[in-house]
């Protein structure tokens, strides 16, 4: 695994073009989170000390090979040069437009962003030229990207054919974390799965089952499996046609010794609009709406967690965004984080609605590592290869 931390990797006077991703929300102009931003920093510090010039690489939105006003990475290019107290260079031009004296010009300890790649027609179609062109511009590439490294895109894949390549810290300290969750692993392991669809995230389950000791379904996905076992669930959010789906993982779930949890107890209303009631599953009348999991399932979780020394957590258990629903997500997060908190447990949590909850419940320096790599990490735990990781380590 080349790592750009390798002490021997001399990089004083180098080119380094550094892929990371800022893709960040931005709202009239203005960013409104900077998480992804924050992240990089580490690496770009690592590579100032070892007096390499930077040249960031980076995308914003999908602009689909075009020019598109208001996916510009300048904004970006000057919160980032705000945080880390040093200027950046910005070059608005496309790759094939900028002379090598440019980046040649550029000095030891110095960083330049380039345009949003995506501008490029070349980018999201791997195409060979286009990443030869964005070789030229370096002497070495870095990837610090997990979040695009499931992109066959030139520069995350097409770009290291032609020059040598490197991990950087925060796709290297991700790929640790997952590594623990998939391949590492201190038993007993546990998975707390949610979301609306079963069939989104059956790829998961299946791969994971064989290694899990515990697997949680709670959110939408428990009530196609309270359905399937004969429960009524009233007008509540489910999946039709998953008959076949649902007798794959308690199949899976025999073999490979892994228990299944799903609520006992949920939390019920008419509308999302009103308050919520505790209804054991047994009682759900025709016009109830599950919104949440209820009191006993919440106590179920937490003695299943308190017996874990691994976790994995992707989906909320219930309507988290509304206050009268949001005591399930809460209390997985309150017993994660606290045994996290008391080196009791590795936690991982991930997806784009549970990085939502935790910040909302501001435990996001609670978990041992939290994921927004979004498509990338749920490709991995379905046991994908990812084309960007598999470049690198082709690489050597």
């Amino acid at each position: 695994m080349n790592v750009i931390s390798n002490h021997n990797l001399n990089l004083k006077g180098k080119k380094v073009l550094l892929r990371v991703d800022l893709n960040v929300p931005m709202k009239n102009g203005a960013i409104t989170e900077t998480s992804r931003i924050e992240k990089i920093i580490p690496t770009i510090k690592l590579l100032l000390e070892k007096q390499a010039k930077i040249i960031i690489l980076s995308h914003i939105g999908r602009p689909k090979g075009s020019v598109v006003k208001g996916m510009s990475l300048e904004p970006i290019s000057k919160k980032l040069s705000s945080l880390i107290n040093q200027e950046i260079i910005f070059n608005n031009k496309a790759i094939n437009q900028i002379n090598i004296s440019e980046v040649n010009n550029i000095k030891n300890s110095a960083i330049m962003m380039l345009e949003n790649i995506r501008f490029n027609k070349g980018e999201e179609v791997n195409d060979e030229k286009f990443s030869k062109e964005i070789s030229n511009l370096g002497d070495i590439y870095v990837n610090d990207a997990f979040s695009v490294s499931h992109r066959s895109h030139a520069s995350v894949e097409g770009v290291t054919r032609f020059i040598p390549s490197y991990y950087g810290l925060q796709i290297t300290e991700e790929i640790g974390a997952l590594k623990k969750i998939t391949s590492e692993i201190k038993k007993p392991i546990t998975l707390i799965i949610g979301g609306s669809k079963i069939s989104t995230k059956i790829k998961i389950i299946n791969n994971l089952i064989k290694k899990f000791d515990n697997i949680i379904i709670v959110g939408g996905m428990a009530n196609t499996l309270l359905k399937y076992t004969g429960k009524k669930i009233g007008k509540s959010i489910c999946e039709n046609n998953c008959e076949d789906l649902i007798k794959e993982i308690l199949k899976n779930s025999n073999k490979y010794n892994c228990k299944i949890t799903y609520p006992v107890d949920v939390v019920v209303s008419k509308s999302v609009e009103s308050f919520g009631n505790n209804k054991d599953i047994n009682d759900i009348s025709e016009d109830d709406i599950i919104l949440d999991i209820g009191k006993k399932t919440i106590d179920n979780i937490k003695e299943i967690i308190n017996k874990t020394n691994t976790v994995l957590w992707n989906g909320p258990a219930g309507y988290f965004e509304s206050p009268n629903f949001q005591e399930g997500t809460k209390q997985i997060l309150e017993i994660i984080s606290q045994r996290t908190d008391n080196k009791n447990i590795f936690s991982v949590a991930g997806g784009g609605e549970t990085v939502a909850a935790i910040n909302k419940f501001n435990k996001i320096n609670s978990f041992t590592f939290v994921s927004t790599a979004g498509g990338a990490f749920l490709e991995y735990l379905e046991g994908k290869t990812l084309p960007g990781i598999k470049a690198l380590n082709q690489n050597v």
